[in-house]
C-alpha cells in the first residue's frame, strides 16, 4: 500500500503565472518567499479596520500547553456504553432507515447531558473534545456508523451534505469514509489525501462541526494534530499584519467543475465578526490549500487566475504557524474527535498500513442549530450546498468506502 501511495502522476502546474507553491508545504521554499517579499515589497503594517491586535478567548490555545489546563478527553464509562447498546437495540427494532438516526430514534436519557455539554465546548469552550471509548470490536459496521450518528445526533444534530449523489442516484450522502484506496483506485482519480498515506495540511473542512470516528488506527503513524486558528490569527497579526490583510481579502477558490463558469468563487479566507445581539467578538477562517494548489489527480484549474505571491507566502504562514502550535491527539479506535470547524485547523500525519491495523475513520459534517455560529455571507452558498435541504428520506451513511468525484458538478469538495 505504500508503495502505490507514493505513485503521483505528472500533471500541468495549473494556471499560467502560478507561484512555485505545492500541496506539499515547503520551509524553505517559503522562507525564501518570505525574505523575497519583505526585502522587495512595501508591505502594509496595520490590520484591516476594525480587526483585533489580538483576540482573548478560551479558543486561544497553544497545543504545547492545552492539556495542562484543559481534559481534552471524555472516555465512556460502563453505564454509559449500556445506555448506547440499548438505545442501538431500540434503533434497530424500528426497522428505519440509517438516515432516520437522531435523538429521538437512539434515545440517551443519561448520556445526552455530557453530549450536549460537549456541544457547549466545541462552540464556546476550547473547540474540541474528543469521545473515547466506544467498543467498535464489539460491532458490526453497520452498528458501528448507528452507533457513531447516535452519539453524534446528541452533539450537533443536524448532518451535512458531503455528496450529492450515491449509486447512480441522487442522495444526500452525509457520511464519508476516510482510508487508503491507493491500491485498489487510479491515482488518476484521487484528488484528496483523504485517500492516500500522506500527510495532510492544516486546513479546514466544510460546515459548523467536524466529527471522525477512528473505526481503525494505522499501523505507524496517522497522528491526528489540531491547532487553534485564533492563535495562529493572534501571531500573524503581531508579526506580519500585511498577511492578514491578504487573508481578509478575496480569494479565487476553484471550485474543480461544480460550478459553472469562471468556475471559481471569489471569497475571503479570514472573517471578523464584532461582538454583537449577545454573541461575542469571533473570527473565522475558512481554507482548503489544496483548493489553491491541486492535489494529484485534481490540479489547480488552468483557466482560473494563478494565486498571487502573497496568497502563496499567507498559505505558507497558515500552515507552518499551526504546525508549531498544534496539539497531536493519539487517535485510537472508538474515538470520535468533534472539532469547531470555524476555529480549529486540523491536519494528518503520514502513516503506513498493515494487513492487521488500516487505518479507517469516518466523517461527518454537523450543525448545531442551537449553538450555531452566524454564517459570513460568502460562505453562504457552500453551507447551503452542505446543509440546505437535506432529509432524512434521501440521507445515505455509506458502509463502505468509495472516492468521490469531486469534479463532477453536483459533488460537494
Amino acid at each position: 500500500m505504500a508503495a502505490a501511495a507514493t505513485l503521483q502522476p505528472t500533471f500541468a502546474a495549473g494556471p499560467v503565472g502560478q507561484p512555485d507553491i505545492a500541496y506539499a508545504p515547503n520551509w524553505d521554499a517559503y522562507q525564501a518567499r518570505t525574505r523575497r517579499r519583505v526585502e522587495d515589497e512595501n508591505l502594509s503594517n496595520t490590520l484591516p479596520a476594525g480587526f483585533p491586535a489580538n483576540i482573548a478567548s478560551a479558543l486561544v490555545w497553544d497545543g504545547a500547553t492545552v492539556s495542562d489546563t484543559y481534559q481534552w478527553w471524555y472516555r465512556l464509562t460502563e453505564s454509559d456504553i449500556a445506555e448506547i447498546n440499548s438505545a442501538l437495540k431500540h434503533f434497530k427494532s424500528l426497522g428505519k432507515p440509517l438516515g432516520e438516526i437522531s435523538q429521538d430514534t437512539f434515545p440517551l436519557p443519561t448520556l445526552h447531558t455530557t453530549l450536549r455539554d460537549v456541544s457547549r465546548e466545541i462552540h464556546s469552550g476550547h473547540g474540541f473534545k474528543v469521545v473515547r471509548g466506544v467498543p467498535v470490536a464489539q460491532y458490526t459496521r453497520e452498528d458501528n456508523i448507528i452507533v457513531y450518528a447516535g452519539l453524534a445526533s446528541h452533539v450537533a444534530p443536524t448532518r451535512g451534505r458531503q455528496d450529492s449523489r450515491y449509486d447512480g442516484r441522487a442522495a444526500d450522502v452525509a457520511l464519508t469514509h476516510i482510508k487508503d484506496l491507493t491500491a485498489t483506485v487510479d491515482p488518476h482519480k484521487i484528488g484528496a489525501p483523504a485517500y492516500t498515506t500522506e500527510k495532510q495540511v492544516f486546513h479546514t473542512d466544510a460546515g459548523d462541526v467536524i466529527a471522525l470516528f477512528a473505526l481503525e488506527a494505522a499501523a505507524h503513524g496517522g497522528e491526528s494534530y489540531l491547532a487553534s486558528s485564533w492563535h495562529v490569527y493572534n501571531q500573524l497579526a503581531a508579526a506580519r499584519p500585511d498577511l492578514i490583510r491578504t487573508l481578509a481579502e478575496p480569494w479565487d477558490n476553484d471550485e474543480f467543475g461544480k460550478s459553472g463558469p469562471p468556475g471559481y468563487t471569489a471569497r475571503p479566507l479570514l472573517y471578523h465578526q464584532p461582538a454583537a445581539d449577545g454573541a461575542p467578538e469571533r473570527l473565522i477562517i475558512q481554507y482548503a490549500r489544496r483548493s489553491f494548489t491541486g492535489y494529484w489527480g485534481l490540479p489547480r484549474s488552468a483557466d482560473i487566475p494563478p494565486i498571487t505571491e502573497a496568497q502563496a507566502e499567507a498559505l505558507d504562514a497558515l500552515h507552518f504557524t499551526a504546525e508549531k502550535s498544534a496539539v497531536s491527539l493519539e487517535f485510537q479506535a472508538g474515538d470520535i474527535q468533534f472539532v469547531n470547524n470555524l476555529s480549529i485547523f486540523h491536519a494528518r500525519g503520514s502513516f503506513t498500513d498493515s494487513p492487521e491495523k488500516q487505518r479507517h475513520l469516518v466523517r461527518l459534517w454537523l450543525r448545531d442549530e442551537e449553538l450555531a455560529w452566524k454564517t459570513p455571507q460568502p460562505l453562504q452558498r457552500l453551507w447551503d450546498r452542505v446543509y440546505k435541504d437535506v432529509t432524512p428520506e434521501n440521507q445515505v451513511l455509506p458502509l463502505e468506502p468509495f472516492v468521490r468525484t469531486p469534479s463532477s458538478g453536483d459533488k460537494v469538495q
